[in-house]
């Protein structure tokens, strides 16, 4: 398996990168609201990416013969998992929306995501998108030199509680390509798996269901789908391993 390792200089150009992004999805988020649609948000993305000199990662991007993706966000609503397309759905007061974004600038890509509640949300769901969130930053604490990616994955699966696991999607490293090796599982056995060290780039990227995590691709070839119809949370963040343990690249100073 190859592993990529990221300079000094290249880590702290994908930090820039990363800052793009989250400042991007704090304008997504605080627009998110009853009645905006995944195209207007993914318009709003392609403006404030353009406006900080850089580019939108996802448009175009053809991963395993699928067609080129079009939108420069991934809009998931609901039962939707990931890869949902842009499109003129309004949001509506009880829905829950993923928002996954990629960013690319001087030729490195940061990658992030997170789901929000439109207005009222049952508890159940609310309880999801903590949990879910809290999966993410147990698995980010587990990137420490000497750990293993096993280690990262059963952080995840351990603070899951009794929502459902995606198996079929995951962590990644990221870099100069949005997916590069290694893969990192949301479930998994502690001390197992490849070695952690100094200079891997990783996106850690926990998804839960309330129901059964048994889920489709949609005849898109893209909008991946809850097959029982649950709801579904995903929450993302690109991380370095440093001398000092696990530096988000993609979050705010």
């Amino acid at each position: 398996m190859t592993i990529i390792i990221k300079s000094d200089e290249e880590v702290s150009i994908m930090r820039e990168s990363g800052l793009i992004n989250a400042e991007v999805r704090d304008v997504l988020y605080n627009a998110i609201e009853p009645g905006i649609t995944g195209i207007e948000l993914d318009n709003i993305a392609r403006k404030e990416i353009t406006a900080r000199g850089a580019l939108a990662t996802f448009p175009g991007y053809t991963p395993f013969n699928k067609p080129p993706y079009p939108g420069a966000i991934c809009f998931s609503v609901n039962d939707e998992l990931v890869h949902g397309i842009p499109n003129d759905y309004s949001l509506k007061d009880g829905d829950i929306v993923s928002i996954d974004l990629g960013v690319t600038y001087r030729n490195f890509v940061s990658d992030a995501a997170f789901t929000k509640a439109v207005g009222n949300i049952s508890l159940n769901a609310q309880s999801l998108l903590n949990t879910t969130k809290e999966a993410l930053n147990a698995g980010i604490q587990k990137l420490h030199i000497g750990n293993t990616i096993g280690d990262v994955s059963s952080a995840i699966q351990n603070h899951s509680k009794s929502f459902g696991i995606i198996k079929e999607y995951g962590g990644h490293g990221v870099g100069r390509d949005m997916h590069e090796d290694p893969h990192v599982p949301n479930y998994g056995e502690a001390s197992s798996g490849l070695k952690i060290i100094k200079g891997m780039v990783l996106a850690i990227e926990p998804m839960f269901s309330i129901g059964s995590p048994v889920n489709h691709e949609k005849s898109d070839q893209w909008t991946v789908v809850i097959s029982d119809g649950s709801l579904s949370a995903h929450f993302e963040e690109t991380v370095a391993v440093t001398d000092d343990g696990p530096y988000i690249l993609t979050r705010n100073k």
